[in-house]
């Protein structure tokens, strides 16, 4: 891996695709496999993500809102893609764009079905979601008559699949409760199909789903995170390479006498002497003010370098008090060798926190394999 000049995320892409063959040889060969994308592909770069994911045979992208699928439109991504959470204000985009909508709500049913309407389309391809119990959207029971009577007749759209989703996949502990909610998921998704003259497809695993639960693979299943390189279980992780490295370099090396002070609101006060090191990264790149004061720390030369006082806007202090460095080394904020996953853990926090939290403004750049 080239040495960085800045504050630079690296993506191994290699990485992804050993996550995805993991991941893959998880399921049946003729289960479809979505590729989840949203959030800048967990703070990496969507476009690059999504089309390498375009190139190892994913079927279907998935994204959070219709302006991340219009992205992925403009640079040529040709999958099906799947929006999680559309909103009404976005139809119009989402069809010139053929964007496919999950629909999970009477409202959003309705004003969709308008908008299909006046656009003059036909059999345009949606997705309905069911709640099964993490309550956050979704059509319950008693909305299957209604969907079926307002879409069974209307020429405008089709249901492509029937989704929910897992609350607690990677959690033992409530594994009646996951079993729960996929026997939940078979019976609304079997009604639904019972009130129209075919069958969409089905799907609700995640990644600890799809390790956890693959007898409920049904005929297509998603991953987000453990595309990344993260599994949320430790036997899982050990199958996963990190893509995404955060890299960032020493601008300047301060002796700091005892009783001295590092940093905004004097937080941190040296009770001896010591040698910091600043680096050009902070609360404005991701690195929240939850990690300063000791808790979150880099890696520079293979050591340990703990941040010191409060994380600045656009920079972070660290101990090279025991590190043999110099102004332009490298510090590793996480990668391959010190996760994401254990970063975010000093600040009592998980990986998606930490990886989605990356600024726009630190520059991408793909591994050179």
């Amino acid at each position: 891996m080239s040495k960085v000049g800045e504050t630079t995320l690296v993506l191994d892409l290699s990485a992804l695709e050993h996550n995805y063959n993991y991941l893959r040889s998880q399921i049946r060969p003729e289960t479809k496999f979505l590729g989840v994308v949203k959030a800048f592909a967990y703070g990496s770069d969507m476009i690059v993500i999504a089309r390498k994911l375009e190139q190892l045979g994913a079927d279907y992208l998935a994204v959070a809102y219709v302006s991340e699928g219009v992205l992925l439109r403009e640079a040529g991504i040709q999958l099906p893609i799947l929006v999680l959470h559309p909103l009404a204000s976005n139809f119009d985009d989402l069809i010139e764009y053929y964007l496919e909508p999950s629909i999970y709500s009477r409202n959003i049913l309705n004003q969709f079905l308008e908008t299909a309407k006046l656009t003059k389309k036909t059999a345009y391809p949606v997705h309905i979601k069911f709640n099964t119990g993490l309550n956050r959207l979704g059509f319950s029971e008693a909305d299957i008559d209604y969907i079926a009577k307002k879409t069974k007749n209307n020429g405008s759209i089709i249901i492509i699949s029937a989704l929910s989703h897992l609350a607690a996949s990677e959690d033992v502990n409530e594994r009646e409760f996951s079993l729960k909610q996929i026997s939940s998921f078979e019976n609304l998704s079997n009604k639904l199909t019972e009130k129209l003259d075919y069958a969409p497809m089905r799907h609700m695993l995640n990644t600890s789903g799809i390790i956890n639960y693959p007898e409920a693979q049904f005929e297509m299943v998603r991953s987000g995170i453990g595309l990344y390189g993260y599994g949320n279980q430790a036997n899982v992780d050990a199958q996963l390479r990190p893509v995404a490295t955060l890299k960032t370099i020493i601008s300047q090396i301060h002796q700091i006498d005892i009783n001295e002070s590092v940093g905004y609101n004097r937080a941190f006060k040296s009770n001896k002497p010591l040698k910091s090191a600043t680096l050009p990264i902070g609360h404005a790149d991701g690195i929240g003010r939850q990690y300063g004061k000791g808790k979150g720390f880099v890696t520079i030369n293979n050591k340990k370098a703990p941040i010191l006082g409060n994380v600045c806007m656009d920079m972070i202090m660290v101990d090279v008090t025991d590190i043999d460095c110099k102004e332009g080394d490298e510090a590793i904020v996480f990668g391959p060798k010190k996760s994401a996953e254990n970063f975010a853990a000093t600040a009592n926090t998980i990986s998606y926190e930490i990886l989605t939290a990356i600024s726009q403004r630190v520059k991408r750049e793909l591994k050179n394999n």
